[in-house]
């Protein structure tokens, strides 16, 4: 008995000594506390609804019902991952109408698609015609018909005890006000898996005729950016219905060679034409509305509402991904964080999870023509993975794969093996010509950082068999690509770095490109190992070769080629607020990625530390992007500097300030438009002060490099000890399920 009592005992001792198991985090308390709520209108933050594929902007009403209303780069958009066009190619332009001959050093003569100067592309149609097509453009306009006694639209000042909340767990939008006296209720969502918004409406009006929905469909606009939608050229395109009943209808639009379906229903209602590319829905019994719209690329019938559908997509979403809660943190700074965290994963599940590369401005509008940049998904989708959603980056390596014949058919017109990935494309993969685009070259191991992480997320042989092939041809170019130079390998020219102010014709050896080609050839040769095949013997030489990241003075330099960059930059003429163009020290800080985003083999964390000091002291961080505070956190964080890495994420500068809705802008100095080109086009004065030019109301890269950077500072990184190691220890209180370390 003693010895039984004494088991029992030390069992029940033991026990105690035993931490209790964590308790899980309540996923749904922590979304539901950044709920949106609104009581007026932000003209420059409208809410977004979307599914990966389908992205819908409401106003407050909503529906898209009174656009103006928002800032011009705020337009109200109906937009989807396959909604792309063409102007007419009456000339028969081809890729080739694009190139001119630049000189190679080792290679001779190559065709890049290069805009010498932006006064070109009025001489030459053809670069007008490539660069702008094909485009992405808006499906349609969505609006409520508020209805006075004689018919007539209603105006914005005539609304009263306006209400809106985005419930981010169950997807949907309600809005409520008063019209006329009476009370309107709007329920907005978007469908989970057909590109179909669902509109609910409840009031009096109802049943008075009085209130209803309205669909308009846009033509093509010459001006592109941000809002593609012209409503004034009526002959330019065709609305023809193909099917009709009393409550629904099924109409096929043309534009030029583009052609897709939208099918309408209002059940127990009517559908009917207003105007030439319009609709109206209306029910003249009861108080209640339902409409459904969809956009589909093949006929389809209409659908009906389900928002229990909607609810059970978003809790899927929020309860099967990674999470990270802040309660309980004294920093005042870590409610805010958790709110753009929450945010930026609502925002990411809209713009950045569809079947191309996400586009700099998502869904919500156009920039750039609609077109992708390739060295974005990084920070755009990477987090995917780390977050414990790879299936979702897998979305757009599929296009990747897709596209495999065509970048090896670039390659070898470049004299190079393997894949060349193009900088600025859309679906067809050609790059699009630029002063910049076709030199940028530090997209080029983005598809094995992506596979890589991807890997690191399953573990399996389905994942090396899926990506190994695009892993072998991307390492291929990296290893093929740097030339030899005496005892050594390097890079450029012709190169623009990530920090695209160096001229490409005589830039060499960037530092952070330098690394990330090592690390990235590296890697590839784990996926060899992985794949039962043996080492490359010329990638290891490659490996071997490559030259350093250049420094001088004890700090890291951005390029080779500008060994003078930190002494001009703290020079009196560099180092004040107005800076001249040809001062380095702006745009993106991108030699601090080597020892952030990936460790860098050969960067010294001592200079990498004076460096991280230097750019901090030394920097113009007004024209720094909004992704760059993130990636800078990084840098701050493996270098084990935890409250830099904080401060980095919280800098006030125009480009890091997070609306209401959870989008940052996209700001130039005036002073720097003139360097930006036509992705200015439209910018217009804006709440950021006196000398700045709001060029985008949203830039999603400042969401995806957040969860990034977040989620390593909070799960680490190969080496990394501890939990949470890239927050303070005082102050903050991180709980995370879910997260994965980064390399």
């Amino acid at each position: 008995m003693r010895r039984l009592i004494g088991l029992a005992l030390g069992l029940g001792l033991a026990l105690l000594a035993c931490p209790a198991p964590a308790q899980p985090i309540d996923r749904h308390a922590l979304v539901a506390r950044h709920n949106i709520t609104l009581t007026r209108i932000d003209p420059h933050a409208p809410l977004m609804l979307g599914n990966g594929n389908l992205g819908f902007t409401a106003d407050i009403t909503g529906l898209q019902t009174f656009p103006e209303q928002y800032s011009p780069i705020a337009p109200l958009l109906t937009m989807a991952q396959w909604a792309w066009h063409s102007f007419p190619n009456r000339n028969g332009y081809t890729e080739r109408d694009g190139l001119v001959m630049v000189s190679v050093p080792g290679r001779g003569e190559q065709p890049f698609p290069w805009i010498r100067d932006w006064s070109e592309v009025e001489k030459r149609p053809a670069l007008k015609w490539l660069r702008e097509n094909p485009h992405r453009f808006s499906l349609g306009r969505i609006g409520l018909a508020l209805l006075h006694r004689d018919g007539t639209q209603a105006r914005f000042a005539e609304l009263s005890e306006a209400r809106q909340m985005l419930d981010l767990w169950s997807g949907a939008l309600t809005s409520s006000f008063v019209f006329d006296g009476q009370p309107v209720h709007v329920e907005t969502r978007v469908h989970p898996t057909r590109d179909m918004v669902m509109v609910s409406i409840r009031s009096p009006l109802v049943a008075a005729g009085r209130i209803g929905v309205d669909v308009r469909y846009p033509g093509v606009s010459a001006r592109l950016n941000p809002d593609p939608s012209d409503w004034t050229n009526d002959d330019a395109h065709q609305t023809r219905i193909v099917q009709q009943r009393a409550d629904r209808l099924v109409a096929e639009r043309t534009l030029d060679a583009t052609r897709y379906y939208s099918a309408l229903a209002a059940p127990g209602g009517s559908v009917v034409r207003a105007g030439p590319h319009g609709f109206r829905a209306l029910r003249r019994e009861g108080d209640r509305l339902d409409v459904t719209i969809s956009f589909d690329r093949s006929r389809q019938q209409p659908g009906a509402v389900d928002a229990a559908a909607v609810a059970r997509h978003w809790r899927a979403y929020w309860t099967q991904g990674g999470v990270i809660d802040f309660g309980g943190s004294s920093d005042p700074r870590a409610a805010e964080l958790e709110r753009r965290v929450v945010l930026s994963q609502y925002l990411a599940a809209i713009n950045q999870a569809g079947e191309y590369p996400p586009q700099e401005e998502g869904l919500f509008s156009n920039s750039w023509n609609g077109k992708f940049h390739l060295e974005m998904p990084i920070f755009h989708a990477g987090h995917w993975a780390s977050w414990g959603r790879p299936a979702l980056l897998e979305r757009s390596l599929g296009w990747y794969l897709r596209m495999l014949p065509q970048a090896r058919q670039l390659a070898r017109r470049h004299g190079v093996q393997g894949a060349w990935w193009s900088k600025m494309t859309g679906p067809d993969g050609w790059n699009s010509p630029s002063t910049v685009n076709p030199f940028i070259m530090w997209q080029q191991p983005h598809p094995i950082y992506l596979a890589e992480l991807v890997w690191r997320a399953r573990r399996d042989r389905a994942t090396l068999a899926r990506y190994g092939e695009m892993v072998e041809e991307t390492a291929r170019l990296l290893a093929s690509w740097p030339r030899r130079e005496g005892d050594r390998f390097v890079l450029g020219p012709p190169i623009i770095p990530v920090q695209e102010n160096h001229p490409p014709l005589t830039t060499v050896n960037p530092a952070f490109e330098l690394e990330y080609y090592r690390w990235a050839l590296d890697t590839a040769q784990r996926w060899r190992a992985r794949r039962g095949l043996a080492r490359n013997a010329e990638w290891d030489r490659v490996i071997a070769g490559l030259a350093p990241p250049p420094q001088r003075d004890g700090l890291y330099l951005p390029v080779e080629s500008a060994p003078d960059f930190w002494r001009e930059a703290i020079s009196p003429e560099c180092s004040g607020h107005a800076t001249p163009p040809r001062c380095l020290n702006r745009d993106h800080p991108s030699f601090l990625m080597a020892w952030g985003l990936i460790p860098g083999a050969r960067v010294d964390p001592a200079t990498m530390r004076r460096t991280l000091a230097a750019t901090e002291a030394h920097w113009d961080l007004r024209q720094t992007w909004g992704w760059d505070f993130p990636v800078v956190a990084m840098t701050a964080a493996r270098l084990g500097d935890r409250e830099r890495a904080i401060d980095w994420l919280f800098r006030d500068f125009p480009n890091n300030r997070w609306g209401v809705n959870g989008m940052t802008p996209r700001v130039h100095l005036e002073e720097e438009r003139q360097l930006v080109g036509p992705a200015a086009a439209g910018a217009g004065a804006g709440p950021d002060g006196p000398g700045f030019a709001r060029a985008a109301e949203t830039y999603f890269p400042s969401n995806g490099s957040l969860l990034l950077a977040v989620g390593m500072m909070t799960a680490g990184w190969d080496g990394s000890t501890g939990p949470a190691p890239g927050f303070p220890r005082e102050g903050w209180k991180v709980r995370a399920e879910g997260i994965r370390p980064l390399p």
